[in-house]
């Protein structure tokens, strides 16, 4: 029985003459190379892939350890409204405490717990009324471009930027722009401070009680927020906007 004939042979006798059929069928069919894992990679390569595949994820999680927490942005804080007052504790009586503590906090920045008649000027105490914080403050507008604001009284619950918000005796939250507007806000003396006890009581003389300290804040020359007045050095400028 005579041996078959390869098809790709027949093909190629059909196709081309038999010299250069049989050339072709030689090179291309009979020493063609065979690769017994043509697809398969390297060991080696595959090892190196994953390192640096775990390399990559060991430097992405180092960076993402040193990234700082990203602050909200002022848009962010008035959609969660994180600095909004509730309508529950929109009382005055709630922040009456408040208000007692500051007065604490101002005897004590001005001096007036050390000694009964302190002398309190603008040239000694300006600076540091200038700096002081005034959440607790009790303020009346006494001077605005709007009139509507003209004579509000209440208590201090946020002193922003460009605002003092405040709640009123009523248990409204109003919100008082700095600019174009007086406030004016009283301490009353420190009754408990300069004491004599018993050498005040053999005196037939008794000193007048003293007033309450008046002053006025002009809110276009206070546009600070409570802690960059904290460390702000200010001076006497004179005020042009009277």
């Amino acid at each position: 029985m005579a041996p078959s004939t390869h098809i790709a042979q027949t093909l190629l006798d059909q196709a081309h003459p038999p010299e250069t059929a049989l050339a072709i069928f030689t090179e291309k069919v009979l020493h063609k190379p065979l690769h017994l894992r043509p697809t398969s990679p390297d060991p080696t390569s595959k090892d190196a892939r994953a390192q640096r595949r775990l390399h990559r994820l060991r430097k992405h999680e180092k960076s993402k350890r040193r990234q700082k927490v990203k602050p909200l942005s002022a848009k962010e804080k008035r959609m969660t409204g994180i600095y909004d007052i509730p309508d529950d504790v929109k009382k005055y009586e709630i922040y009456v405490p408040l208000h007692r503590m500051w007065l604490g906090y101002m005897w004590e920045i001005l001096g007036m717990e050390e000694e009964q008649r302190a002398c309190i000027t603008a040239q000694n105490k300006g600076s540091i009324l200038a700096s002081a914080d005034y959440h607790g403050a009790e303020v009346l507008v006494v001077r605005s471009k709007c009139a509507s604001m003209v004579g509000l009284e209440g208590i201090v619950v946020r002193d922003t930027k460009f605002t003092f918000q405040i709640i009123t005796k009523q248990n409204e939250l109003k919100i008082i722009p700095k600019k174009y507007t007086v406030f004016r806000f009283e301490i009353p003396p420190n009754k408990g401070s300069g004491d004599d006890g018993e050498e005040n009581q053999s005196n037939s003389e008794k000193l007048p009680p003293l007033p309450s300290l008046v002053f006025e804040l002009h809110g276009s020359q206070f546009e600070n927020r409570a802690p960059d007045r904290a460390t702000k050095k200010f001076k006497q400028k004179p005020l042009m906007d009277l």
